[in-house]
C-alpha cells in the first residue's frame, strides 16, 4: 500500500492499494467545501496515478461528500477572476471526467452546490440513506460555476435543474437515485464498501475497453446519429482488435469465462 499526502495542509488525501486508488476530500471542519487549492491538489492527485491504477474511488472525509464552493473564494474576485477560477475547475474535473481510469463516487451528507457538481463527474455513483442533493446558487445569489449546468443537467434534465435552482429544493438519496444523480443507495457506513465492490469488477475489464467507455460514449452521445454510428463502429473495430480482447472473447466462446446473470443468480 502506498500513501501520498499533497501539501502540509493535506486538503486532498490518496492511498494507493494494488490496482484502487482512493482519493478524499479531507476538510471534514468545512463540510469538504471546495477552495481553489483543493481542486488544485485533487487535479494533480488524478494527474500523477501511476500506470498500475486502473480505478479511483473517490470520496469524503468526515459525515459529507461536500458541501459545494468554498464562498469566501468569491467574496473579493474580480470578474476576470470569477472566469479564472471556472476555468481551473473545468479543467480540473475534465481530468476526472475524462482520464484514463474510470471514477466511482462514495456520496454521504450533503451532496451540495459544487459538491454535487463534482459528483457528476465521476462516472458510478455510490450514495449512503444520508446523502442530500441541493443545487442553492439561487438562494445565494450566484450561478452554477463549475460545470453543473451541463453535467447535472445532462443527467436529470434542465427542468429538474431549474427547478431545484430556483426553489431550494433539496433531494434525498432514495430521490436522486430515481431521477439518477446516483447508481446505488446502501445504508449508513456501507458506501464505500459498495465502492470497492464495485471498483474491482472495474479493474478487472479491458483497460481498453474502460477507455472507449469513458471517452467514446460522452462524445457519440453529443454526435447526431450518422457520426456516432461511425464513432461507435471504429472504436468497435479498435477494441475488438486488441491481443486481450480476443482471448476474453475466445474465453467466453470456449466456456471459459461466466455468463451474465443477475446477481445471486447463477
Amino acid at each position: 500500500m502506498e500513501t501520498t499526502q499533497h501539501n502540509e495542509e493535506r486538503l486532498v488525501e490518496r492511498e494507493i492499494e494494488g490496482e484502487i486508488a482512493t482519493i478524499t476530500l479531507n476538510r471534514p471542519h468545512k463540510r469538504n467545501a471546495l477552495s481553489l487549492a483543493m481542486v488544485a491538489q485533487l487535479r494533480s492527485c488524478v494527474e500523477t496515478l501511476p500506470p498500475t491504477v486502473k480505478v479511483v474511488i473517490l470520496a469524503g472525509a468526515g459525515p459529507h461528500f461536500s458541501a459545494g464552493l468554498d464562498l469566501a473564494s468569491l467574496s473579493e474576485a474580480t470578474p476576470a477572476e470569477g472566469m479564472q477560477q471556472s476555468m481551473m475547475w473545468y479543467e480540473a474535473f475534465g481530468k476526472i471526467q475524462f482520464g484514463r481510469v474510470p471514477v466511482v463516487c462514495v456520496l454521504q451528507g450533503a451532496v451540495v452546490g459544487g459538491g454535487l457538481e463534482l459528483a457528476s463527474v465521476a462516472h458510478v455513483r455510490v450514495a449512503e440513506e444520508s446523502a442530500y442533493f441541493g443545487l442553492p446558487e439561487g438562494q445565494r445569489g450566484i450561478f452554477l460555476g463549475g460545470g453543473g449546468s451541463v453535467r447535472v443537467t445532462k443527467l436529470i434534465g434542465f427542468s429538474r435543474v431549474t427547478e431545484m435552482m430556483l426553489t431550494g429544493h433539496v433531494l434525498t438519496a432514495a430521490e436522486g437515485f430515481a431521477v439518477g444523480l446516483a447508481h446505488y443507495v446502501t445504508p449508513a457506513g456501507e458506501g464505500m464498501r459498495k465502492a470497492r465492490e464495485l471498483a474491482g469488477k472495474i479493474a478487472g475489464n479491458a483497460p481498453l475497453s474502460n477507455f472507449a467507455i469513458l471517452n467514446a460514449l460522452p462524445l457519440i452521445a453529443e454526435q447526431p446519429m450518422a457520426h456516432g454510428l461511425l464513432t461507435e463502429a471504429l472504436m468497435a473495430t479498435i477494441t475488438q482488435s486488441a491481443p486481450e480482447a480476443k482471448e476474453r472473447v475466445n474465453a467466453f466462446l470456449e466456456k471459459r469465462a461466466d455468463k451474465i446473470a443477475p446477481e445471486g443468480k447463477a
